[in-house]
């Protein structure tokens, strides 16, 4: 075997046996019944490779109208239909900061498929330079659908932006790929209960 052949089945050797060694964790996670489902296990800073798994029993007392999971800390939401046969999870983007996230218990009161944008009164103060409003289409930052939430101008909408998803990006709302938010505006519904954590 050639000098060159022996250091190509040596690196091959190499890069399986790190392989196999970056995998175990998660193979033993996975037998130990999945990942963390606890709130205080496995923090997340940073990005959506590093989302928990969520049921929803600990939020909600029921499954009434399905119910929308945010976790703004692992930047998913979560989906369930309201007779279980539909779960999912989507990455998202969550605000900026702190003081631009808001957590708790809200609800879907409107669905608007291609809507229109304006920037909310902070908004405009802080970004003088903003348009007073965006019609839809590919400038909109709501994307192509939105779910309008009790919360006054709090949305969770789509982008066209998508370098957004999996960052902290927005000023308040909650935003995922516009693939991902047509298929969960056809899934959830006016009343569907929503929480954000």
């Amino acid at each position: 075997m050639s000098q060159s052949s022996n250091r190509d089945v040596k690196r091959r050797q190499l890069l399986m046996m790190t392989a196999g060694f970056v995998a175990t964790p998660a193979i033993l996670r996975a037998q130990d019944g999945g990942l963390p489902l606890d709130e205080e296990e496995a923090p997340v800073k940073r990005n959506v490779s590093g989302f928990r798994a969520h049921t929803w029993q600990p939020y909600f007392d029921s499954l009434r109208n399905g119910a929308i999971l945010v976790d703004t800390k692992s930047r998913t939401l979560h989906y369930w239909s309201d007779d279980e046969t539909i779960v999912r999870v989507y990455p998202t983007s969550v605000p900026l900061s702190e003081e631009l996230t808001r957590r708790g218990r809200t609800s879907v009161t409107q669905k608007v498929e291609g809507p229109g944008w304006a920037p909310t009164p902070s908004m405009k103060k802080r970004n003088p330079e903003w348009p007073d409003y965006v019609p839809p289409g590919p400038d909109n930052p709501l994307g192509t659908h939105a779910l309008y939430l009790s919360w006054k101008y709090y949305r969770i909408h789509g982008t066209h932006d998508t370098r957004k998803i999996g960052r902290q990006s927005s000023n308040g709302c909650i935003g995922l790929y516009n693939e991902d938010i047509a298929e969960l505006f056809e899934l959830a519904k006016v009343g569907t209960q929503v929480l954000l954590i």
